[in-house]
Formats: C-alpha cells, sequence, structure tokens
C-alpha cells in the first residue's frame, strides 16, 4: 500500500498531494484509535454482560466517529491518490448524507455524555439525580431520537449534491467539495439550509459547555471542601477518584470538541456569507479537517482518561 501510494504520489501537485496526506493521517490515526475503543467497550460488554450509560453514550460516539473519518477522510484521500475512482451521483449523495448525519450525531453525543456527567455528581434523592436515573432508563430511546433528527436535517444532501461531471451547473448558490458539488436551487435555500445546520451545532455546543462549566465548579468546590476537611483532620466524603476522572475526561472533549468545531463552524458561516468560495474547495477542505480531527483524536483522550478502555487497549 506505501509503494502504490508513492508511486500515486509522484506524478500529483503539490497542493493536492499536501492534501492526499493530511485526509491520509486522519484516516491513519482515527480508523484504529476509534476501533480500539469500540473493541475495548465490546470486551467490557462481554466480560460484564453490561454496559453503564456513560460507556455506552461513549460506545456509539466511537462508531459515529469511525464511520464520520471512514467514510469522509478515507475515501477522499483513496480518490486524491487516484486508488479510486467512486464519485458519481449517488456515491457523492451518500457520502455526503453520511458525514453530515454523523457529524451532528456525534456532536450531539458529545453533549449527552457531558450533560449525564453533570447530572451524575448530582446529590442523591434529588431532583436532578432522578433526572439521570430518567436518561439511563430510556437511553435507547435517545440515541433512536438524534439519528432521526440528524437524519432529517441532513436529508437535503440527497436532493442537492451531484458529481463532478455536473460542474458546468455550478452557480454561486452551493459548495465545491471537488469531486463533489452541492447545489442549492436559490441563495435563499442555501442559507436556510447553513442556519439549519449552524444551529444544529450551537445549540449542543452551548450546552454542553454550561454542563463542563458545571462540572468544573463543582470540582473545584469538592477540592477545596476535601481540603478543608483535611486540613481539620475530618473524613473526606467528597466525589470518588473515578468520578472525577470520568469527569475530568468529559471536559477535556468538550474542550477539544469546542475549540475544533468552533473554527470548523466559524469557516461555515464565511461559506455562507462570502460567495467567492465556491471557486475553491480549500475553505471546505478546511472545515472537513477540523470536524473530523475531532473524530480523530477524540478516542485518543477515551483511551487516555477511561481506566475502563485502557486496560483493554494495552
Amino acid at each position: 500500500l506505501l509503494f502504490t501510494l508513492l508511486l500515486s504520489a509522484a506524478g500529483m501537485p503539490s497542493e493536492e498531494l499536501a492534501r492526499g496526506f493530511l485526509y491520509l493521517s486522519l484516516t491513519v490515526v482515527g480508523v484504529p484509535s476509534n476501533i480500539a475503543v469500540i473493541l475495548a467497550l465490546l470486551l467490557l460488554l462481554y466480560q460484564e454482560n453490561r454496559l453503564l450509560p456513560a460507556d455506552a453514550i461513549v460506545l456509539h460516539l466511537a462508531c459515529t466517529n469511525l464511520l464520520v473519518v471512514g467514510v469522509r477522510c478515507l475515501l477522499v484521500a483513496l480518490a486524491l491518490f487516484r486508488l479510486a475512482n467512486i464519485f458519481g451521483d449517488i456515491s457523492c449523495k451518500a457520502v455526503i448524507f453520511i458525514y453530515r448525519t454523523f457529524r451532528g450525531f456525534s456532536i450531539w453525543l458529545t453533549f449527552i455524555l457531558s450533560a449525564y456527567q453533570c447530572l451524575s455528581i448530582a446529590p442523591p434523592g434529588s431532583c436532578w439525580a432522578s433526572v439521570r436515573a430518567l436518561v439511563a432508563h430510556y437511553l435507547g430511546l435517545v440515541f433512536l431520537f438524534l439519528w432521526v433528527l440528524n437524519t432529517c436535517m441532513s436529508s437535503a444532501s440527497i436532493t442537492f449534491s451531484f458529481g463532478s461531471q455536473n460542474n458546468s451547473s455550478l452557480t454561486n448558490d452551493g459548495f465545491n467539495l471537488e469531486f463533489c458539488y452541492v447545489l442549492y436551487p436559490s441563495k435563499l435555500s442555501k442559507d436556510i439550509n447553513g442556519a439549519v445546520q449552524l444551529t444544529r451545532d450551537v445549540v449542543p455546543m452551548a450546552l454542553m459547555t454550561l454542563a463542563s462549566v458545571i462540572i468544573l465548579v463543582f470540582l473545584h468546590k469538592n477540592s477545596q471542601r476535601v481540603k478543608g476537611l483535611r486540613s481539620s483532620g475530618g473524613s473526606s466524603g467528597g466525589v470518588g477518584g473515578a468520578e472525577q476522572r470520568a469527569a475530568k475526561s468529559v471536559v477535556a472533549l468538550v474542550t477539544l470538541y469546542v475549540i475544533l468545531y468552533g473554527v470548523d463552524n466559524g469557516l461555515w458561516v464565511y461559506t455562507l456569507t462570502v460567495r467567492k468560495t465556491m471557486s475553491s474547495p480549500l475553505v471546505t477542505d478546511l472545515r472537513v479537517f477540523f470536524s473530523s480531527l475531532y473524530a480523530a483524536v477524540s478516542p485518543l483522550v477515551i483511551i487516555a482518561s477511561n481506566r475502563k478502555v485502557n486496560s483493554s487497549t494495552l
């Protein structure tokens, strides 16, 4: 495979070569790391015959991120290196639809994970503890709702995505993805679709940021309380080490998400407001890179911070 890549790269323009290796690097990092998380949690499920709700969310997140990296980054890398030519009308519709659906699913799963971890620090017997138990009980329905929501919000890509052979019909009311084109019938439909996708990203971003702030404030107060009890010779009845590690892991994932998807959504606003972006796929490449970087790097954060996953992958 490496020899084939070198032969393919020999006659490629430098910009195209750089983009090819960029997508390839995301694939090389993201695919094995997400598979490692999935196998570790499936092994845990086999050994214990059940998964905790937080672990079930992480398992779904890893599966979703694997599809994001595998479908978009791997296929584009193969196309850039001329190793596969799969981008016709039907394949473009499928790739863009799957990418957008699971990209949105990944965002909402990260929010659900942060919200569940936030609820887990609620004292027993409180109304928030009851909400946590309710979420855990109906977690399957939550996954189903998020799947339907993101599928519906990504359905426009089936209608408006085309293969490169349709480039003669390009207008400013669309996006040039190099191998595929997303062409809207009017600027109004483009703006509406863009606003819907932006809202889908910004709403969970704001909510998960709020949940992370609550977690950080709680951990800080708990740390101060433990220090006070230790200095007075009392017993420290705060949050246990496992809960603290889980909380810090979720905060790290949310921080990573906010940084990478913040840049991604900034570029998305740029593509909606600057009509010249249709002439080059560079901005789209940057957007895909930052959103796929989360899908590729987040399993490394999970492996490093989750002892159950870490012990199974070593």
